[in-house]
């Protein structure tokens, strides 16, 4: 496996952690803020969604399909973040997985030295080698916000729906949780 292959694999990975994280949940919970800066489960689908569409398609002079433009939002600040209610969830990943796939041709058909220019981080070139670390680095850091958030809604954890990559089983979690809290307070003199 190359290494352009491997870190595309990771990247595809943590997009499907994002979406599966949406699994089982009402338009309420994947949408409500969960933090104080209003980050939200489906608003982060959203905004790696249109990442991807900023740094495999701007950044490499690529141009993208006007109908997903509406994934930058209305404009204002972190409008990629959230979803307005007339914008169904179907809807919003659909046009992330378009997004998905116009960044994943451009990661094939590129050359992985292929220059391009984030203007965002200044006017120094950069490869599809660099963006395509920096995406997956991003998008690997969104799907544990996600990770977080969901398991804050409703307990729901782990890596995978058929594989949870958690050390302690579901039924241990409380008296896990009441040792952390034990520790804690002794080391904090409570």
């Amino acid at each position: 496996m190359t290494v352009r292959d491997e870190l595309h694999l990771y990247l595809r990975d943590a997009r499907e952690v994002l979406v599966w994280k949406l699994d089982g949940l009402d338009e309420y919970d994947v949408r409500r803020p969960l933090t104080p800066t209003g980050t939200n489960l489906l608003g982060l689908v959203r905004h790696v969604g249109s990442s991807h569409l900023r740094y495999f398609g701007a950044v490499f002079g690529r141009p993208v399909d006007p109908a997903l433009s509406w994934l930058h939002g209305d404009g204002g600040p972190s409008s990629d973040m959230w979803v307005r209610p007339d914008e169904s969830r179907a809807d919003v990943v659909d046009a992330c997985r378009a997004a998905w796939s116009f960044a994943d041709q451009a990661i094939e058909e590129l050359p992985f030295d292929a220059p391009g220019v984030v203007p965002w981080w200044g006017p120094e070139p950069v490869t599809l080698h660099r963006v395509l670390v920096h995406a997956t680095a991003e998008t690997q850091r969104h799907a544990g916000h996600a990770d977080v958030l969901r398991e804050s809604v409703d307990g729901s954890a782990g890596l995978l729906a058929a594989f949870d990559n958690l050390q302690v089983r579901a039924d241990d979690r409380s008296a896990h949780v009441e040792q952390v809290e034990a520790a804690a307070r002794l080391a904090a003199g409570r």
